[in-house]
């Protein structure tokens, strides 16, 4: 699985160096303010619209349209009676790596369509170059040394509201007590950056580089013990970190089972191009999902209805977030999988607001099923 990819990106390197020794003019992206789109609009899925400011139940699968006011819950902040988990870093380099060498596309490029192909953009300023990153990990104060504990992998770390939140549903009895590793991206966005390599190749690469080169690391360095059972790992994260979390799990469904995203990026971002899914993430609910056996996963999923909609030069009709979730929505409830989807009224494209008021709702979402220990007196 990997040959290929590193071939890939091999060939589109040479590519662009030969390509950038005419210096490249750069080409900066138009981006269209996001309309407002209407959760009731014709081919949307049906969704229970809920009183202003509540959330579903928990427990319940299904589309929910929320808003518009976004009211943090109280679970987000901290509490003073409330034992505070310890967090704590390490930093990680591409000369450790042996999956990710590096990339980045230089400042103000970004790329042009292929003429002959909408659904193709041509980067010619990307590059080798190393990255350096933060891996920031919680260890709720509950965790007895020595124990297996399930966890959580987020994309585009640190994330201090996850680690609040944590803090207030395990001592609450809500979650499990449960480790969070929290990975700063390796750099840029889209096509050509490190970040874009990562998140937006559809490919167990991502996942192989965690399960080798992070989680050894955080045994190692914080004395822990992570689980290895899928139902006790979850991933998550926004944007291109949302689509990111889902091909974790569903190039390693034997590693993950539980997805939490905000605004995925179920889009055609990926690059290098990969014949094999040429829609990029969009590929998930174009194809991917609806001719693939059902897998056992459990998702959270949200969009914003000022999500974004086409913000690059390509012309391929896939570039609209909110309809990707959409048929994200569709096509798992087509599958049968349990799944929530939040549609979010007055909001845009990994909202915080709405993050505040749905983050203790979806984690609770998410581990449904999970054996949780009942908290101490």
């Amino acid at each position: 699985m990997l040959r290929p990819l590193t071939l890939a990106l091999t060939l589109c390197l040479a590519t662009a160096t030969t390509l950038a020794q005419t210096p490249a003019t750069p080409t900066h992206a138009t981006r269209p303010a996001p309309p407002t789109r209407d959760p009731h609009t014709p081919g949307y899925v049906s969704a229970a619209d809920l009183p202003d400011a509540t959330l579903p139940p928990p427990t319940t699968d299904g589309n929910f349209i929320l808003g518009p006011t976004h009211t943090p819950a109280p679970e987000t902040s901290a509490q003073p009676d409330t034992p505070k988990g310890t967090i704590a870093n390490f930093t990680l380099t591409s000369a450790e790596s042996k999956l990710y060498p590096g990339i980045a596309r230089d400042p103000n490029t970004f790329g042009t369509p292929d003429p002959t192909n909408p659904a193709k953009l041509i980067v010619t300023t990307s590059h080798p170059a190393p990255w350096s990153r933060k891996v920031t990990v919680y260890i709720p104060a509950q965790y007895k040394p020595g124990t297996v504990a399930p966890f959580i992998v987020g994309a585009d770390g640190p994330d201090p509201l996850l680690f609040t939140t944590l803090d207030n549903l395990i001592a609450a009895g809500r979650l499990p007590v449960m480790i969070a590793i929290s990975i700063q991206n390796g750099g840029g966005d889209a096509q050509g950056s490190e970040r874009g390599l990562e998140y937006d190749t559809l490919s167990g690469r991502y996942a192989e580089f965690v399960e080798t080169e992070v989680l050894p690391r955080v045994e190692s360095e914080f004395h822990v013990k992570l689980s290895k059972d899928p139902n006790a790992r979850a991933t998550m994260g926004g944007s291109s970190g949302g689509s990111c979390a889902l091909i974790m799990a569903w190039y390693h469904p034997e590693l993950y089972h539980r997805v939490l995203t905000y605004s995925g990026t179920y889009v055609n971002q990926q690059w290098p191009p990969n014949p094999e899914t040429p829609g990029g993430a969009w590929e998930f609910h174009e194809h991917l999902i609806p001719n693939s056996p059902a897998k056992p996963l459990r998702l959270w999923l949200e969009v914003g209805d000022r999500d974004l909609f086409n913000p690059n030069a390509m012309r391929d009709n896939r570039h609209d977030w909110v309809v990707a979730n959409e048929n994200m929505a569709r096509v798992l409830a087509a599958k049968g999988y349990h799944y929530q989807f939040v549609f979010a009224q007055n909001a845009g494209h990994t909202d915080h607001a709405v993050k505040q008021q749905t983050l203790p709702e979806a984690l609770e979402y998410l581990w449904q099923g999970y054996p949780i220990a009942a908290p101490k007196p």
